[in-house]
């Protein structure tokens, strides 16, 4: 387990070991050091605080979740193939930054989590999705000063302005989004399963429609895909034929391998189609009309953060609004001068003149550069070098023990593309080397071998 080792508003404990940290209320540090702030706890944010020195950085980390999503498998936790807490770690302290001035070096905060009643705190409605609950916060805002900033705050789903996605679409990008997605599979199940039900209703009931396709897209069909034809074939071995899971590619490096293998396992593959507006249980597509589903799984790419929107002093991309940073990370001010005390790494961010894929591998290696240089300055070896991105080749699953290894763009050693079991197993011992806890290197190969043994289990509650 992963936590932070210091809070908010003036506490300063002492720095220890990431692993053995432990919160503490004390009005100051009994050794100075310099406050190091994180906002954000994902690929970047948590990278970075796994390979910064807490024995000579005072760190805080600011996050409206208090734990760090593991998205590789969160497609696998969806259908019941990992259970949710392999796809987790916990890290940080709960609560939103609302804002950034540069100058006073301040954060302006809340907690993210629900009023204190016995306090008489007044809050604003909670918010809440088929995916997620949002509390906006107490009401109670605090300062936060920092010394040096790390800006790591991520992105959101990309929805495009079509009306309807947020109320009646499920993402995956949380592993609350996959636990609702779990829930509602399941659901789908037991609803075309009554006897009033027709076979026509069943149909609507039991589509599963995935838009936007990309890796995450993909995988996420793959894995319905295993569990429809294995588990659910066991338990509803009636209707389990009546479902269908449909597929919208925007990805062209993605549609000709991903047709292929997907139409071979009757998955419909469908390209160049256009959402105009979803409603409850239908959308309506521009080439197709309207389009009834039980759940449609939103994966579209990444809409900006409202934090990095609300930043007026910094460089912004005017097609991303990402951050623009320089080749040392360092986050571009409007006039073009790097601020030498604030790095901004992950989705939210991208180094001027550098087209980098917004993925985690570019995150995870940002995380770890950008540990190395702070490392260096508190131990006043600081270095010039600049990051560079080494690409490593992709992997995603393709259903049926297969996959697919792309190493075509890789920096170093062999270039080529294998698919199949081969492919599956890289596959799976990547995700395994990658979990980051001891904890989660045991429970993913455990939850592997029992659901291979005993089936997943499709209990709903």
């Amino acid at each position: 387990m992963f936590r932070t080792n210091t809070l908010p508003v003036s506490t300063r404990p002492s720095s220890k070991s990431l692993l053995h940290a432990t919160r503490q209320f004390s009005a100051s540090s009994a050794v100075k050091h310099q406050q190091l702030v994180v906002l954000g706890s994902g690929w970047g944010g948590y990278g970075f605080l796994r390979g910064i020195d807490k024995k000579r950085w005072n760190v805080t980390v600011i996050s409206p979740s208090n734990y760090f999503n593991f998205t590789p498998l969160l497609a696998s936790c969806a259908v019941g193939t990992l259970e949710f807490r392999t796809a987790v770690e916990p890290n940080t302290y709960q609560a939103w930054c609302d804002s950034i001035d540069f100058k006073r070096k301040t954060l302006e905060c809340m907690p993210a989590t629900p009023p204190i009643g016995f306090r008489d705190e007044h809050s604003a409605p909670t918010t809440a999705s088929q995916t997620t609950v949002h509390y906006p916060g107490s009401g109670s805002t605090f300062p936060l000063r920092y010394d040096r900033l790390v800006i790591a705050v991520g992105c959101y789903s990309q929805t495009f302005g079509v009306p309807g996605v947020k109320e009646h679409a499920h993402f995956l990008k949380d592993v609350r989004d996959a636990r609702a997605i779990r829930t509602k599979i399941l659901e789908c199940f037991e609803q075309a399963n009554q006897p009033t039900i027709t076979d026509e209703d069943r149909r609507k009931l039991l589509h599963f429609c995935i838009v936007g396709g990309g890796p995450t897209g993909v995988e996420f069909a793959s894995e319905l895909h295993d569990l429809l034809y294995s588990d659910i074939k066991r338990h509803y071995p009636t209707i389990a034929p009546l479902a269908k899971i449909s597929c919208m590619i925007f990805d062209k490096g993605l549609q000709e391998w991903a047709a292929k293998k997907f139409n071979r396992e009757g998955i419909s593959v469908l390209t160049q189609h256009h959402v105009e507006r979803v409603e409850a249980g239908r959308m309506f597509v521009k080439e197709q009309g309207e389009v009834p589903f039980g759940l449609l799984v939103w994966s579209t790419g990444l809409a900006p953060n409202p934090l990095v929107q609300s930043l007026d002093d910094v460089a912004k991309d005017t097609k991303t609004s990402s951050l623009f940073t320089d080749e040392r990370l360092r986050v571009l001010m409007k006039d073009g001068s790097a601020n030498p005390d604030v790095w901004a790494i992950g989705d939210a961010a991208m180094i001027k003149g550098q087209v980098l894929p917004a993925t985690a591998q570019v995150a995870s290696q940002k995380a770890k550069y950008l540990a190395k240089q702070l490392n260096a300055v508190v131990r006043e070896k600081p270095s010039d070098a600049p990051f560079e991105f080494k690409n490593m080749g992709s992997l995603a699953y393709l259903g049926n023990w297969e996959a697919v290894y792309d190493r075509t763009h890789a920096a170093s050693g062999p270039r080529g593309k294998e698919t199949g079991r081969l492919a599956w197993l890289l596959w799976r011992s990547a995700y395994f080397t990658m979990t980051l806890s001891v904890r989660n290197k045991i429970l993913v190969p455990t939850y592997w071998f029992l659901n291979w043994i005993f089936g997943r289990d499709l209990s709903r509650f």
